[in-house]
Order: C-alpha cells, then structure tokens, then sequence
C-alpha cells in the first residue's frame, strides 16, 4: 500500500470524528478529495464504505456492498471503515479475497452472473492466521494483490449457500498419481538437458526485443494487467507484440479481468523428450507482494501427464532496468520453501491457490550463481501435501 492509503488508516483510527458516520463521511472527503458513487468514497488509491452500529460490538451484520459494486474496486485497496455510537471506529479490509460468502439476493451467482451483496459478518477477521487489522494490511493487501477476480469469485460461488460447486477436486487415478511424482525426476532431467537453454535463450531473446515496452509496463500499479501485459508481450510473435507495442498506452483499460479458461503457464513449447509449461513472472523488487503462482488442481492435472514440465521464468526490475532473467523449476528448493498454501481459503471442492513469498522471489533474482537445486523428498513430500488436501 502507498503512502497516502496509509495515511487514511492511521487517520481513521487516531484522529477522524467518532460515533457519527455523517461527520467522518463529511471530514474524508474533505481531506481525501473522493468521487462519491452511490455508497462508496473512493479515489485513485483505494476506495471506502462506511457503515454505522448503534453498538459497541467491533461485529456488525450491516449490508455492506454488492459483488458487482465491489469487482470495480478490486484492485485497490477497499476498506470498510466501522462507526460505532460508543467507541472507536474500526477498519477493516473488504477485498473479494477477505470475504467469506456472499449473503443477500445470491441464488443466480455464477461465474458469468455477478449477483448478490456481502454482510459486515462476511467480512473474514482473521486471514491465515494473519488478523484484519491495520498493522498488517500490507502483508494482507500484497496477498490479495496476488490473486485474480476469478479465483476469488470461484471460491465464493462455491461458499455461497445453496450453490453448486463450480469446479470438482481433480483425484487422480493410480497411473495419474504415478506421473505426478515421476514429474520431480522429469524436472531433473530437463534442467540439465541441452532444451533447458534452448526454452531459456528463447525467453530472453523475446524479452530483450521489448525491454524498454517491459520497463514501461513495470509502471502499471496494478499487479495482475502489469503481469498480464508483460506475459503478452514476451509470448505473442512478432506481428502480434508490434501491436502491443503500438498501442501500449491504451492497453491497461483493454485487457480483461479475468480468464476462466486461463490453464497452466503462459508459454508451452513442445520438445522431443518433454511439453514444457513455462509461467511468466515479473518482480519488481521495490514493491511488497505475493505473486500467484498456480491453481493447484490445474498444477496436479498437468504434471499427472507423464511428458508435462513446469518452469517459471522470472523477470527481475528494480528502479532503472532489468537486472536479471532466472528460468526456474517449480520444484527448485528455495520456491517450494517459500510457497503459501490457501487451503483454508479454497471452496468446499478445490485444493485452493498456491503463492510466492515475495521476498523469496528477490534474494532467487539477486543469486549470483543460481542453480536449479530440487531436492528429491522435499519435492515428493509438496506433492503430498498437495494431493492430501
């Protein structure tokens, strides 16, 4: 979060007027400058809805927001600012990854029909153990910033009362099992054959052919068309990427939301001996966040194919330039030590989303002599995990 929401925060809780939500209303717009829309107060760093309870309670079952209201505002940081007749006021983080459910006017929510609204009682207190409070909503904003609209909305279709699970649990059968494990030696093999540097030259040729297009696109706020942008850039040919290029201005606005036929990786190339799945990744090593790294069914379903790899090739930016390229495999050490499981955050019928530790990706891209080290039963021990959800 950048400083001015910060500012806010600090504001609500130390100096705003209290136990009236008319006053604190008229005071924020005052010094935050806000577009007012129906119920929500927001700017272009973060928005705010304010409720009000008679009670001293820090819960309330308020009607907060719609779902749809809420998917313009997703991308930034969206708080739910509690004014209470006598105490303090609170705030909280309301974000589609923090909500639980979706309770009012929900029986046609589906992935293509956004309908329904949230409760003050849906918004999650506490996140992976992290609680919803101010001290901690960076870690908890960087985590949002690191999932899509799509696999928040799955989850909460799939958590909403009498909904229909929209995607089933993949069980593997026994040869499925078999080859999700052969995929650690599979990797092992691949890193150390000469199609390792051809998939790695390729990568970095296509990089450096829009290098100064990547840095530009390093400036977009947002995580997911900033990354989207540069996954596009690096994977179209030649007459589709001059077209990015030409229009690179008016392309944030274009880009779509979310893809639910979006599968694993950004960039499949076909070898001989293997079908290398490569996910592209942007880290800018100035600014705090989690990066997605994979749906963990869609994970499980590919390397249950007995030729399927999967690579990650990492762009590191810092203030001035690209500093580095890193192609890595999903089961290199230091990866597999700094993935965040969101078990607890899935539906009822999926194994959730995995993340990177931001931090981890930083130190991988600033190795002086990085090595694709996989470490046999750390890896087969992950897949254990994974399958055992």
């Amino acid at each position: 979060m950048n400083n001015i929401c910060k500012d806010f925060v600090k504001y609500i809780v130390e100096d705003a007027p209290r136990y009236n939500k008319s006053h604190v209303e008229e005071e924020a717009l005052r010094r935050y400058n806000f577009i007012r829309d129906r119920k929500v107060y927001h700017n272009q760093y973060f928005a705010v809805r304010f409720s009000y309870s008679k009670s001293s309670s820090d819960s309330f079952s308020n009607t907060v927001l719609s779902l749809s209201a809420l998917e313009k505002y997703d991308k930034i940081p969206f708080f739910v600012v509690l004014v209470r007749h006598s105490a303090n006021n609170i705030i909280l983080l309301a974000n589609t990854t923090f909500l639980k459910k979706i309770s009012h006017s929900s029986k046609e929510l589906s992935m293509t029909n956004i309908k329904g609204s949230f409760n003050g009682s849906d918004i999650m207190r506490e996140f992976s153990g992290c609680v919803n409070e101010p001290r901690n909503f960076d870690y908890l904003f960087a985590i949002h910033q690191g999932l899509e609209w799509e696999d928040n909305l799955m989850r909460l279709v799939d958590a909403t009362s009498n909904i229909k699970p929209v995607s089933q649990k993949f069980i593997p059968s026994l040869y499925e099992e078999k080859y999700i494990y052969e995929s650690v030696n599979r990797a092992k093999k691949f890193i150390v054959s000469p199609n390792f540097n051809v998939l790695n030259k390729d990568l970095n040729e296509r990089c450096n052919k829009c290098r100064n297009e990547i840095l530009i696109a390093s400036h977009i706020e947002n995580t997911n068309i900033r990354g989207r942008l540069i996954e596009s850039l690096i994977t179209s040919n030649d007459e589709e990427r001059k077209f990015l290029i030409e229009n690179l201005k008016n392309l944030e606005n274009a880009l779509p939301s979310y893809d639910t036929e979006n599968g694993l990786g950004d960039y499949f190339v076909e070898f001989k001996d293997a079908d290398t799945y490569t996910d592209i990744k942007t880290k800018v090593i100035y600014l705090n966040s989690n990066p997605k790294a994979y749906n963990v069914d869609k994970f499980l379903k590919q390397m249950a194919d007995s030729r399927s790899v999967f690579m990650f090739f990492f762009i590191g930016i810092d203030e001035n330039d690209i500093f580095n390229t890193l192609l890595c495999s999903v089961y290199h050490h230091k990866l597999i030590q700094n993935t965040i499981l969101q078990f607890h955050w899935a539906g009822r019928s999926t194994r959730g989303t995995a993340q990177f530790n931001g931090v981890a990706i930083d130190e991988i891209l600033k190795m002086k002599n990085f090595e694709n080290v996989i470490n046999d039963s750390l890896a087969v021990d992950f897949l254990k995990k994974l399958l055992n959800r």
